[in-house]
Parts: C-alpha cells; sequence; structure tokens
C-alpha cells in the first residue's frame, strides 16, 4: 500500500519542479530491517519517483561503515542530503520525513539542489563566519505544525556554512534520545550537548545559542 496517495503526489510533483539541480539522498538502513527503517525506505523510494531530479542511493549502516563514517551517521533510519556533485550539505533527516515534516524535507531539497535561503543577508553572512563544529538536533513529532520551522531555522544555516550540521530527529523513534536530552515538548534543539531551545525559534536565537558555545 503507497505510503503517498495520488493527491498529495500530485501536490508534491508540482514542488519539486522547482528544483534547479539534481539531489542525491544516501539513505542508510540495515540488512535486517526495523519497522520504522522499512517505513522510510518505502516512503524514500515512493518520494523520489516523484522528480527525476532525486536520485536516492541506500546503504547499509554495518556494510558500508565507511559511508556512515563520512557522513558521520550512527543510528537509523537515516537520509543524508548530497548535492549534484555528492557533497555533504550537513542537512540529515532521522527517522521518516513525512507528516509536517513533508515541507521542511521538500525545502531541504530545494537548498540542497542550488535554492536560496530565507535568511536575510545579515543572518548569512553571521552564519558563513562560524568557525566552531556546530551540530543542532531538532526534535520532532510528525503530528507537530510548528516543528518544521526550528528545523528549517537550523537547517537554513547549516547550508550557509560546513561547520554546521542540523539534523531532524523523531522523537518518536529515538525515544532513548528524548529521554537523554528530556525532550518534553517539540521542537526541542539540542546544540552541541551544551545549548537547548524550545520551540519554534527564529534563526536568529540559535545564532545566539551558537554564541553562547
Amino acid at each position: 500500500m503507497p505510503l503517498i496517495d495520488d493527491e498529495v503526489a500530485e501536490q508534491l510533483e508540482e514542488q519539486l519542479t522547482v528544483l534547479e539541480n539534481e539531489v542525491n539522498l544516501a539513505f542508510f538502513t540495515q540488512e535486517f530491517e526495523c519497522e520504522s527503517c522499512q517505513t522510510a525506505r518505502q516512503f524514500l523510494e515512493e518520494f523520489s519517483k516523484l522528480s527525476n531530479k532525486i536520485n536516492l542511493e541506500i546503504y547499509d549502516l554495518k556494510e558500508d561503515s565507511d559511508k556512515a563514517e563520512e557522513y558521520n551517521v550512527d543510528k537509523i533510519p537515516a537520509a543524508v542530503l548530497l548535492d549534484k556533485e555528492k557533497k555533504y550539505s550537513g542537512l540529515r533527516f532521522f527517522g521518516i520525513p513525512a507528516g509536517y515534516e513533508i515541507n521542511s524535507f521538500v525545502n531541504a531539497l530545494k537548498l540542497v539542489s542550488g535554492g536560496e535561503s530565507e535568511l536575510d543577508d545579515e543572518i548569512k553572512d553571521t552564519a558563513a563566519k562560524v568557525e566552531k563544529d556546530v551540530h543542532f538536533q531538532v526534535f520532532v513529532t510528525l503530528q507537530c505544525p510548528y516543528c518544521p520551522k526550528a528545523v528549517e531555522a537550523t537547517q537554513q544555516l547549516a547550508y550557509e556554512n560546513d561547520n554546521i550540521t542540523a539534523d531532524m530527529l523523531d522523537s518518536s523513534i529515538f525515544n532513548h534520545l528524548a529521554v537523554k536530552y528530556d525532550v518534553s515538548g517539540v521542537p526541542k534543539t539540542i546544540v552541541n550537548e551544551t545549548e537547548e531551545l524550545v520551540g519554534a525559534q527564529p534563526p536568529e536565537e540559535f545564532l545566539n545559542a551558537i554564541k553562547n558555545l
């Protein structure tokens, strides 16, 4: 049974016509797939067929450990976005980018395909000057209408600077991490294990968190 129905598929096809260049999706799973891995794989297989500019490559977390290490993937299911040259963008989705997160997933694809972020020039300049390694982990649920704003804000910052990585994590799939970081509400963003922001904050607040590292 398809995960993306015909009506939604038609809407997505229209949105994906704006992709400027090819985008490569590196999906990580394992030989004996967990339920969420199977669902994520099916979702991405269906999604990638909606545009001839989306290339999906499937890797095994253990068998392809060199690739997993290259993109610092340590849990599954995981989707890593790469540009047309297969350059790592710093944008990753851990879980299934469906529900409300389908919006952040589409916008991430647009970015990596060569689009422009919605950040104003001052924020872009500030983000581009970040010299330390920054890791955003945005915990979401697929039923949360506010979560995509946090995911998109952090991923837009990551797109401006190779030192920044921005992840979406489905807290229902990675419950052990949600417990570790005391995620009682979403979106909740963890920055380098030391800073945290709750709610759909604007990009400026995520930059302020970087300054506090």
